[in-house]
């Protein structure tokens, strides 16, 4: 096997150990085990420095104009409003699709 610089990283994430068996369930479990902790690590990483950049712009910016309670409701209740009346006309439509075809 090569010794290449991906085999001497350390994982972010532990190795596991069974409780009843003293092998490693961790990197080095063969090809597929190591790039499966290379990709955990790297989502780890990843969300990590998400959530810390988003930490600071709400600690940078408190105001982040979030919207009201009632903007929610009214949006709620325009959707709904929209769905009852496309669904009426929905029925209205299949009940009377004979009688209209005349028109």
């Amino acid at each position: 096997m090569k010794h290449t610089a991906a085999r001497t990283r350390r994982a972010v994430l532990p190795a596991a150990t069974h409780p009843h068996t003293a092998t490693s369930r961790g990197p080095g479990r063969g090809r597929w085990g190591a790039r499966t902790w290379a990709r955990a690590n790297g989502a780890v990483l990843r969300l990590t420095t998400r959530v810390q950049e988003g930490l600071q712009e709400a600690s940078r910016r408190p105001d982040r104009g979030d919207i009201s309670t009632t903007t929610v409701i009214i949006w709620v209740a325009a959707v709904t409003g929209a769905v009852l009346i496309a669904g009426t006309i929905a029925v209205v439509i299949a009940k009377y699709n004979g009688k209209l075809s005349g028109l």
